[in-house]
């Protein structure tokens, strides 16, 4: 049986499954196996780590353990108060009248990010004006309808993670400030921010950035450095405010100070430093890539529920899930019906009625036609039962996205 358990119940003998610390982005240290010595429960309190999870049926037991299933249950309970709000964020026009114009300001963003990533990286100027157009069309985007950049942001490729996150962090953030009604010009410096809080790893040897193996401590701490280098890059480039700043270099800050680069704590972290923080490990949580295996978007919210104990804003974390939805763009879920459908557009009003592609039954265990169902929609009489695993049924989810 797998169960939870404090870090201060850790002893040599027990059978570690999960570390638990998935919410550091970058973290490779994905460690399984026996405790033998002192020494390992030391590194993993390092770590900032406040839980892990153990298998009893490979190891030691403790007194204070909990069975992971209902931990599960509890965060599922918590996800379901999140979401019982409506978003409160209305669309203007369709997905399908967006998705042209998202389809070109993502491609836009990609191509923009990029070039200017490798034009500082060898030694050219931050061109600025460029990227606050993109932060314009981005907000606007957002605006009119979220769900067709958030379509496009869950469609990527493990391998050029560093471009796409930049690029899906800002939609993440211009659709969360949008939600919290952020002033203009704030909600446009912290798109900006977004876009722009790797910059930094332009400094990172390649070595070190692109390692799929496990990072050494000492190459851990020169990872951790390129946040403070972020902030550094953009201090120096005219134009930029100080939210962009601020939202950049504060992005791995956490609450009980185990962030870096100044481990902030508190109300040391900005409001802007909070968000970008929440948007920022559900991103790195919920993708692919070379060493790690992203977890489903509604896995990713009860992480989010987890952690924010002490990491995260428990109160922005809620936030933020009434924001994307009890069931985010690209979640595979499974209906009463027994059909199988990805969600493609969220419902304004019911977190629980969202748009969904089908493509397969369960039942008979037989892709069928692919069809999109509003479940808001009178006369329907399908509702969601739970989330589930693409993996579960080799699903690849993001061919039923546009």
């Amino acid at each position: 049986m797998i169960k939870r358990i404090p870090v201060s119940a850790l002893r040599v003998g027990m059978y570690i499954t999960d570390l638990n610390n998935d919410w550091i982005p970058h973290n490779t240290q994905r460690r399984r196996g026996v405790i033998k010595k002192e020494e390992t429960i030391e590194t993993i309190r390092r770590l900032g780590v406040d839980y892990v999870y153990i298998d009893v049926s490979k190891g030691l037991d403790a007194q204070d353990s909990e069975p992971a299933h209902e931990v599960d249950r509890r965060n599922e309970i918590a996800l379901q108060r999140a979401g019982e709000l409506s978003p409160g964020v209305y669309k203007r026009v369709s997905a399908g009248e967006e998705m042209a114009f998202a389809q070109q300001v993502h491609s836009h963003a990609q191509g923009l990010v990029g070039n200017l990533m490798n034009n500082v990286k060898i030694g050219g100027a931050i061109d600025i004006a460029p990227i606050h157009q993109l932060a314009d069309e981005l907000q606007s985007s957002i605006f009119r309808n979220a769900n067709a950049l958030s379509c496009l942001g869950r469609i990527r490729a493990k391998d050029n993670y560093l471009l796409e996150h930049s690029v899906n962090l800002s939609v993440l953030m211009s659709l969360f400030g949008n939600y919290r009604k952020l002033p203009a010009d704030a909600l446009h410096q912290t798109i900006v921010g977004a876009l722009l809080h790797d910059i930094g790893k332009i400094l990172t040897p390649d070595e070190i950035l692109h390692k799929p193996g496990r990072l050494t401590p000492e190459e851990f701490e020169v990872m951790k450095a390129h946040a403070r280098h972020s902030r550094d890059i953009l201090t120096a480039t005219e134009g930029i405010g100080k939210l962009a700043i601020m939202t950049a270099a504060e992005h791995h800050e956490r609450l009980d100070g185990s962030g870096y680069p100044e481990g902030l704590k508190g109300d040391e972290i900005s409001e802007y430093g909070r968000m970008v923080a929440i948007t920022d490990v559900y991103d790195a949580i919920t993708s692919d890539r070379v060493y790690h295996k992203g977890m489903t978007p509604t896995q990713g919210l009860k992480k989010l529920l987890e952690w924010s104990n002490g990491h995260l804003d428990p109160a922005l974390v809620k936030e933020f899930i009434r924001c994307v939805g009890l069931y985010p763009i690209g979640s595979l879920v499974l209906l009463e019906s027994g059909r199988l459908g990805v969600v493609v557009e969220t419902n304004d009003d019911d977190q629980r009625l969202p748009v969904v592609r089908v493509m397969y039954n369960t039942r008979f265990r037989l892709p069928i036609t692919i069809e999109s169902i509003d479940l808001a929609k009178p006369g329907n009489q399908d509702r969601i039962v739970r989330s589930v695993d693409p993996e579960d049924y080799k699903i690849d989810v993001r061919k039923f996205l546009t």
